[in-house]
């Protein structure tokens, strides 16, 4: 049987590739004009990846829900570490893949489903980088805080709720956000795209917004609603 932790990784790598793969895609396939099957496309394969996978990794498929792990105390770093590589490539080969499955004419317009910030263009404003990162900052503590309470607290309500919870998170995340920064929440959902397309403006804003949500979420949650640390 394999080893504990390559049984994690590749957990974490079958859903950051799911989420990217259908979350972009359905960018792609929208031409990123339907916000409302676009947050659907991503919360709905968060739900049901967390529903499948949690069991085996926690489901986090986020490096930023990772780091607040970390910061609660919920798991070693070493394995965060797993964690992080396992979803980055994770991101990456499903990037990889949809632009071996898809033309260049649907794909390039939308620079694979990247997420960008808002422009005067679409909103009547230009969306600035420190707003961003405020947005995503925000958008990830809801998502991380969410995990927390479901997945990761024992005393919380997964088993009642399984992904569903999580994955309504997300998608009301981009509804809100998906406008204004395209409601990343999540570093590799950014860095597969990112990577593939070759766009990095702003990239700083989809590394720094998510990591300090999640860190924040997991020091509120750790700290103030659960019983004890774990490591």
């Amino acid at each position: 049987m394999a080893s504990d932790a390559l049984r994690k990784a590749v957990a974490e790598f079958i859903g950051t590739f799911a989420l990217v793969f259908i979350g972009a895609g359905a960018i792609v396939a929208t031409g990123g004009s339907d916000l409302l099957a676009i947050a659907l496309a991503h919360g709905l394969t968060i739900g049901v990846m967390v529903s499948a996978m949690a069991h085996v990794s926690g489901g986090h498929f986020n490096p930023a829900v990772t780091l607040g792990a970390l910061v609660g105390r919920q798991i070693p770093v070493r394995l965060a570490v797993v964690y992080w590589v396992a979803q980055l490539v994770g991101a990456l080969v499903a990037a990889l893949f949809l632009v071996a499955a898809l033309p260049a004419s649907a794909w390039q317009p939308v620079a694979l489903g990247t997420p960008q910030l808002g422009t005067a263009g679409t909103l009547g404003w230009d969306v600035s980088p420190g707003s961003a990162i405020l947005v995503e900052a925000v958008l990830t503590f809801f998502l991380a805080f969410v995990v927390y309470g479901t997945g990761i607290d024992p005393k919380g309500s997964f088993r009642a709720v399984g992904g569903l919870a999580i994955g309504l998170t997300v998608a009301l995340d981009i509804l809100m956000g998906g406008p204004l920064t395209g409601a990343a929440m999540n570093p590799a959902r950014w860095f597969g795209p990112a990577l593939v397309a070759g766009l990095f403006d702003h990239g700083y804003v989809y590394i720094v917004g998510p990591l300090i949500g999640g860190a924040v979420a997991g020091f509120v949650y750790s700290r103030l609603f659960l019983e004890r640390p774990t490591y």
